[in-house]
């Protein structure tokens, strides 16, 4: 028996783990869920028989721009806190329930010294975005005298504090250059626990279908508020797009709402994985944020994609850069946005495809179970 647990921090690390729940049920393991009531109504419309647990959300309150920045760093003493809540709910779910193994995606809470601990990331070394914030004022003088690259490396001692604390590391990555998340997941450091580079997860395959010509897909995503800002930019200039545009809003517990449109843009609040699959692949062109599980989707299908970050989250931010540098996606900040002229650009853009990504799941899950076996 597994229990499974996303971050509650949007829906990418959700949908990310649904390659490791088919997976882990291939193998023959019996999978548990720990979910927010989003996550939930996204992971059983793909899993409608497994059990799901309410498991505590973190005390993260998102902003926009700069404030995004530093809204971890003032929320430190709350979400360590919750990081020993959440290990007690784990040490109580162990007592009343029989669990042999556990993977975490980002939930540094959940480890137990009794079972294998896994814990899922592919940002390894934490960017501070000090060294892009020349303009901006800094929370305090102690941290304007440190140099980014001094801040990075004290924020990756402290996240190899908690990582440490795990069996084993699975990184969504290739190991080898260039990799997708350049140096988030390739630490000047080494890591302090075992780990593997599996590959990037994603829940899509590289479909071969037709291309609608002039076609245009809008995938909205993230967490609130963020996510509502982005769909109201998004919609503003959509308007003056003569494309054929639908726009997937990311909201899959409104799943059973009708489709609607607004003028000639078809609006779809969510779509089963399959759906979505077919839709991304007959789409010539696609917009959403520079999310990493977003970017696997999207590599993984081989897709044209515009990708605009989330302005102030670092690693959206690093990610867009990295891919438009290496060709295989174009980026553009938020604040220059102008979707008209950008979508012109993305034609004439000279894309690099990628190779074909190598997985290494398989043998991942495997020596879990096989690790969790000899401990009964």
């Amino acid at each position: 028996i597994v229990l499974l647990a996303p971050l509650d921090w949007g829906l990418g690390h959700a949908t990310r783990c649904i390659p490791i729940i088919k997976e882990l049920i291939k193998q023959q393991a019996q999978v548990i869920l720990a979910v927010n009531k989003v996550q939930k109504a996204l992971l059983l419309q793909e899993f409608p028989d497994l059990e799901c647990l309410d498991i505590p959300a973190y005390p993260i309150s998102l902003k926009r721009g700069f404030l995004l920045k530093w809204a971890l760093l003032f929320r430190v003493p709350f979400i360590l806190r919750h990081i020993k809540l959440e290990n007690n709910w784990l040490n109580d779910l162990k007592k009343a329930r029989v669990i042999h193994a556990v993977i975490s995606d980002n939930r540094y809470g959940l480890y137990h010294k009794d079972m294998p601990c896994i814990f899922i990331t592919h940002q390894l070394s934490l960017q501070s975005g000090v060294a892009h914030s020349a303009n901006w004022t800094r929370p305090s003088s102690a941290w304007r005298q440190l140099p980014a690259k001094k801040i990075d490396g004290i924020l990756l001692k402290i996240h190899y504090h908690f990582i440490r604390k795990f069996n084993a590391c699975w990184i969504p990555d290739t190991e080898r250059d260039p990799s997708v998340a350049g140096k988030l997941s390739h630490p000047p450091i080494p890591i302090p626990i075992a780990h593997n580079y599996i590959g990037l997860l994603s829940r899509f395959h590289s479909l071969r279908k037709p291309v609608q010509p002039n076609s245009l897909l809008v995938l909205i995503s993230g967490p609130e508020p963020q996510r509502s800002d982005f769909e109201k930019i998004l919609f503003a200039q959509l308007k003056v797009v003569k494309m054929n545009i639908c726009v997937i809003r990311g909201l899959p517990d409104a799943y059973d709402m009708p489709i609607a449109n607004e003028g000639d843009i078809r609006i779809i609040n969510h779509l089963p994985a399959q759906q979505l699959e077919q839709l991304i692949a007959e789409s010539e062109y696609i917009i959403s944020r520079s999310g990493y599980s977003t970017i696997m989707d999207l590599l993984i299908m081989q897709k044209t994609a515009l990708l605009i970050p989330t302005p102030g989250q670092t690693e959206q931010e690093y990610l867009g850069a990295r891919l438009h540098e290496l060709k295989w996606m174009y980026s553009v900040e938020e604040k220059a946005l102008n979707l008209a002229r950008d979508i012109e650009l993305v034609r004439h853009f000279e894309f690099h495809k990628p190779e074909v990504f190598e997985s290494y799941l398989e043998e991942a899950v495997s020596d879990l179970l096989n690790t969790a076996t000899e401990k009964l």
